[in-house]
């Protein structure tokens, strides 16, 4: 056994549950670099598709269970916090996706196992082979499994994204609403990498490097308030002495 059919079984054996059909397992764990789209590499996109709906059929019934009488939009914002690329990478991390996963050279080169983005959608895919598999009860039990924290953390106060904090900044001080410009996108297109600049009135442009155009914004956000202790920009008012 080499240590990528070590990895796989180390997987089935986390999630308790084993493949039935391995053709279709290994097309979840099929990332779209290997074969560089080549129509002979069954990947894992349209299965992302499906998992994706799942996903949200899992954590829908979920939630109403929980809470019977929760207004629909407090569920939403509850969903949303559940049904995202950054939980799905937690789940697939505690799942051992990332040493399951097949991806073309390149890809692991430049650090696409590691990937937030990457590793999302291969749970995603993961669901969706669960459900094919073996019913919607094999997937519903790997959705209580691996977000059972996400549900211990779901009223938690959450601390605001960076655009969200660098917004509120701007507007305290009576300048514009920041403005975000993208500066370049490189990489192929299974990983890209986006680099953005954002522009509040009176200061240096920050920029922010992302797998995603919101990922870069929100990078360039933080770099910007990073410096947000700095000294006012020409022509603000003074918060303190109204001058």
């Amino acid at each position: 056994m080499n240590a990528r059919e070590a990895a796989v079984a180390e997987l089935e054996r986390r999630i308790g549950y084993t493949f039935g059909d391995r053709d279709l397992l290994e097309r979840a764990l099929t990332h779209a670099s290997v074969g560089d789209g080549a129509r002979t590499v069954r990947h894992n996109e349209r299965l992302e598709f499906l998992g994706d709906r799942v996903l949200n059929l899992c954590a829908a019934e979920r939630l109403m269970a929980l809470d019977p009488d929760a207004r629909e939009g407090e569920m939403s914002r509850l969903m949303a916090s559940l049904v995202n690329y950054h939980a799905c990478s937690r789940a697939a991390r505690a799942a051992g996706l990332p040493d399951a996963l097949r991806l073309s050279a390149s890809a692991t080169k430049i650090g696409a196992r590691k990937s937030d983005a990457v590793l999302g959608d291969a749970c995603e895919a993961l669901i969706a082979a669960l459900y094919i598999d073996g019913g919607l009860e094999s997937a519903r039990a790997f959705f209580l499994k691996f977000w059972a924290e996400e549900f211990e953390r779901l009223h938690e106060p959450r601390e605001k994204d960076p655009k969200t904090q660098l917004q509120e900044w701007a507007q305290g001080r009576a300048l514009p609403l920041p403005v975000y410009e993208l500066v370049s996108r490189t990489g192929p297109d299974h990983a890209p990498c986006f680099t953005i600049a954002v522009t509040v009135d009176g200061f240096a442009p920050e920029r922010g490097e992302g797998r995603s155009r919101q990922d870069a914004e929100k990078a360039a956000a933080q770099m910007m308030l990073l410096k947000r202790e700095g000294p006012p920009p020409a022509g603000a008012q003074d918060e303190e002495t109204g001058a």
